[in-house]
């Protein structure tokens, strides 16, 4: 059972609390990018580059900016409670 909480970070090269911190920011900045869309579509005036900024940052801390731990060969990986893929 522990192993599903550190399996997935030590994957992508963190441990487990430093998973939790990154993942936490993410789930801030998107809510906050979710925020001001709404915001937005009230107001058309109001935060226009605010969602499109978030996205930015988002995709170039996780895909341009990040560092994987190597994969081994022959493991396979499971989704959340090992239901879905890639959760």
């Amino acid at each position: 059972m522990f192993r599903a909480f550190t399996e997935h970070p030590e994957s992508v090269g963190e441990t487990y609390l430093e998973h939790m911190h990154s993942a936490s920011w993410f789930a801030m900045t998107m809510f906050v990018g979710g925020l001001a869309c709404l915001v937005h579509a009230i107001l058309p005036f109001a935060c226009q580059k605010s969602g499109s900024r978030r996205i930015r940052d988002l995709y170039e801390r996780m895909v341009t900016n990040r560092h994987r731990a190597p994969q081994t060969v022959g493991v396979e990986t499971q989704g959340f409670l090992g239901y879905a893929e890639g959760i």
